[in-house]
């Protein structure tokens, strides 16, 4: 053997042996399918191989700049990027926009989830091909400014105040779209999507649809007693003394096909009587399995082993980031427990909605979202950070005042460089997939 074969560390080497080692468990298909959702742009194999992001800045010196202390860590979402951010309805039926996907949500430090979102930004915004690379450069800053003023910003007079986005609060170009969604979307259009009423009236879920499957006998058995222990597990149970049919189950079905890093992963939708009697208020629960942050990945094992004792389960790490980071968390939010491992529980909104990034073709109009896609996260981080310290609920505010003394320009500066550099390693390693796996 040659001495220049010692060593097989090369980007090219390592980025397709730990794409293939992250999806070794998935079956021919499933993967097949996943690397083609992958090989579409860029953009969709970073949403893709987020174990990459972990791997690569999980131990980046450069964090210590602006945090890396006890204080600057929350709940994060652990895969923010614009897409995980979406509309759904709150407790009180307002469509409201935050993050939408809590799979990988863990605590950490506040910039991985930054980070995240700015390479995604600089990576959609150059799919989408409506801006040079100053008017992107000008929303990273925008971004950046917008969460650091608001990360940072805090009132002991007003600790409970609820902060959220409606169409109502928001400005635009996200009032807009939140009142167009409020308007045009419905329980009962979702319904229609993905149920049909049979000729007695019973409701069922329509497996014409490609993306529905049937469970066996023995399949919907074992689920329908996991199901039952479920209801245990919710922290705000839903009740309705006036329908004793209320959460009793209609039908059960494989959903397939969804999402692109999680694609593959084991997922069931649950309908479900809804509390009323209208024929249009039954309610699908999305059952998904839980199998850990990509983070965790990254972590020594002295860290995994101090995170496995905190948490009993994925499950419970899914409800209990989702409680911290979400201004309403799920009513339905829960786990159960399957052969294959735990599953969290949550309500498919009939208000799920992404935010169509491909429709800001004005400098302005991007910029401005950019920014109010760093308020939103800013927002979700402070609350996460009161729920992880209880007993002094401004810590999270306090440190990354201190973090940041002031230095704005170097917090902005750094958050641009990082975000338009590792968004051009993704766009090498896009590359190299596309010539070796894809």
């Amino acid at each position: 053997m040659e001495i220049k074969q010692l060593t097989q560390q090369n980007r090219r080497h390592w980025v397709c042996t730990a794409i293939a080692e992250a999806n070794a468990d998935l079956g021919g298909e499933a993967r097949q399918r996943k690397y083609s959702a992958m090989a579409e742009s860029p953009y969709r194999f970073f949403r893709g191989t987020s174990h990459l992001f972990w791997a690569d800045l999980y131990k980046d010196w450069r964090f210590t700049f602006y945090g890396g202390t006890a204080g600057t860590q929350t709940w994060i979402q652990g895969d923010a990027h614009v897409y995980n951010f979406g509309a759904f309805a709150n407790h009180d039926g307002e469509v409201i926009y935050g993050l939408d996907d809590f799979d990988d949500a863990i605590v950490s430090d506040y910039q991985y989830d930054l980070w995240r979102l700015g390479v995604s930004l600089v990576l959609d915004a150059r799919e989408n091909g409506h801006h040079d690379e100053a008017t992107i450069e000008t929303a990273l800053r925008r971004m950046a400014k917008r969460y650091l003023k608001v990360a940072t910003a805090f009132d002991p007079e007003r600790a409970d105040e609820v902060v959220h986005f409606t169409a109502d609060t928001a400005p635009a170009p996200l009032a807009g779209f939140l009142e167009e969604v409020g308007s045009r979307k419905t329980r009962a259009k979702m319904l229609g999507k993905w149920t049909r009423e049979q000729r007695n009236g019973r409701r069922t879920f329509d497996f014409d649809k490609p993306k529905l499957k049937r469970l066996s006998p023995q399949q919907r058995k074992a689920f329908t007693a996991a199901f039952e222990a479920y209801r245990q597990t919710q922290q705000d149970p839903v009740a309705d003394a006036r329908d004793p049919g209320f959460f009793a189950v209609k039908d059960i079905a494989r959903r397939v096909r969804a999402g692109t890093g999680s694609l593959g992963t084991p997922r069931y939708y649950v309908l479900i009587e809804g509390a009323g009697s209208d024929d249009h208020d039954d309610i699908i629960l999305d059952v998904k399995r839980q199998d850990g942050p990509a983070a965790c990945g990254a972590m020594s094992a002295d860290e995994r082993a101090i995170y496995h004792g905190v948490f009993a389960h994925e499950g419970q790490r899914h409800a209990l980031g989702f409680h911290a980071l979400a201004e309403h968390p799920d009513r339905y939010l829960g786990w159960l427990a399957l052969d294959d491992g735990v599953y969290s529980v949550r309500e498919r909104s009939p208000f799920k909605k992404d935010f169509p990034s491909d429709s800001l073709g004005g400098g302005k109009r991007f910029v401005k979202m950019a920014g109010i896609w760093g308020e939103v996260l800013a927002t979700e981080h402070r609350r996460a950070g009161r729920a992880l310290n209880a007993d002094a609920p401004f810590t999270f505010e306090r440190s990354l005042q201190d973090a940041t003394d002031g230095d704005a320009t170097g917090f902005k500066r750094l958050f641009t460089a990082i975000s338009r550099h590792y968004a051009d390693c993704v766009t090498s390693d896009y590359d190299r997939f596309l010539t070796t796996l894809a």
